[in-house]
């Protein structure tokens, strides 16, 4: 069976960005996040608000390498970043002042990876 992945002209630039930042700057973290974005679909990371808000603290930097659903409420400030968001969640995560990053950007603004937790 072919082993299928993303065909999305867009992620497939992030994938490469991601790992080449990786062996860059020595950052098993970025190599991990592009590695969980190569799988397909309907593997990829789905993460609630009600997960969030859960298990971070105040001001924590968290990447979901795939998307984060509105279901639940986020409490506290964080700084997101994710391949997707749903409509929802985004209005949520602003309602409560938390930072929506690109995953490019964060990776560039932190290039060591340091500080910053996947979840999923």
């Amino acid at each position: 069976m072919k082993r299928t992945g993303p065909s999305n002209q867009i992620l497939l630039g992030l994938i490469l960005e991601l790992k080449k930042k990786s062996s860059e700057q020595d950052a098993n973290l970025w190599k991990r996040v592009a590695n969980d974005l190569e799988k397909p679909t309907r593997q990829r990371r789905v993460v609630n608000l009600s997960s969030l808000n859960r298990h971070t603290k105040e001001n924590e930097i968290v990447v979901v390498p795939g998307k984060v659903l509105g279901a639940g409420n986020l409490e506290h400030k964080l700084t997101i970043s994710a391949f997707q968001f749903s409509n929802g969640a985004k209005e949520k995560i602003e309602k409560v002042g938390a930072k929506i990053v690109p995953l490019l950007e964060l990776s560039k603004s932190n290039p060591s990876g340091k500080g910053i937790r996947i979840m999923g």
